[in-house]
């Protein structure tokens, strides 16, 4: 996935109100961007940061840049939109490179299932069962090198885990996918003293057959790309 404008480089000033963040452009204005992540952020928006903004010439936006990665001191990137894991996972679905779903031809997003609920992709194939795929995006890094979801209480992905389970049990495939937006990390792990809650759903489903995916990105001011996959710890 390429970004559709080249990103500027810019320094944070502060994230607000979850959806907005103050810039320094490299010419000194400060500028007002749209923050794409609703959760904590927890080491990623603290002030004199090196970010990345995709600027917009869209008159139906009222903000005219949008923040997409985090550049760490060491090199590495975090991508903070949390829209990009399933334009991400789409295209490697379609071009059958995530190995362990390659088989299933058919890509459906956002498909209605469940509870009022939706599937962030159904993947069919003649011969084989309906697969549904949930992904996360991942960003928490609180000890060198580990990857960690959730960063804060998520009721939202308790529900999706139990949506899951009961997909699994009804003889279909369920696999929970967590897709690391960042370059540092070498493995993967939840985070069940943020949300222990969201741990035990996690235990129950994968009791009761849902599979659990973990891959890294590679990411860079051009775009953002599926990558490896990730051991779980």
């Amino acid at each position: 996935m390429e970004f559709s404008t080249p990103l500027i480089p810019a320094t944070l000033v502060r994230r607000y109100k979850r959806f907005l963040a103050d810039c320094l452009l490299p010419d000194g204005q400060e500028i007002t961007a749209h923050c794409p992540n609703p959760g904590s952020m927890a080491g990623l928006a603290d002030a004199g940061m090196r970010v990345w903004l995709e600027p917009n010439e869209d008159p139906k936006k009222k903000l005219k840049y949008g923040w997409r990665l985090v550049e760490h001191e060491n090199g590495h990137f975090s991508g903070i939109d949390t829209s990009v894991p399933n334009r991400v996972l789409r295209s490697a679905l379609e071009a059958q490179q995530v190995t362990e779903l390659a088989d299933y031809k058919s890509v459906q997003p956002e498909v209605k299932y469940g509870e009022n609920s939706r599937i962030d992709f159904l993947l069919r194939h003649p011969g084989l069962p309906d697969c549904y795929v949930e992904v996360k995006s991942v960003t928490l890094m609180r000890q060198p090198g580990l990857a960690e979801f959730p960063d804060s209480v998520t009721k939202r992905g308790a529900k999706h885990l139990e949506e899951l389970t009961k997909m699994a049990q009804q003889g279909h495939r369920a696999v929970m996918l967590y897709l690391l937006q960042r370059t540092d990390c070498e493995c993967f792990q939840l985070a069940d003293d943020i949300d222990p809650i969201y741990a035990q759903a996690f235990d129950v489903a994968q009791k009761n057959g849902v599979e659990r995916l973990v891959y890294s990105t590679q990411i860079s001011p051009t775009g953002v790309t599926l990558g490896a996959p990730i051991a779980a710890v």
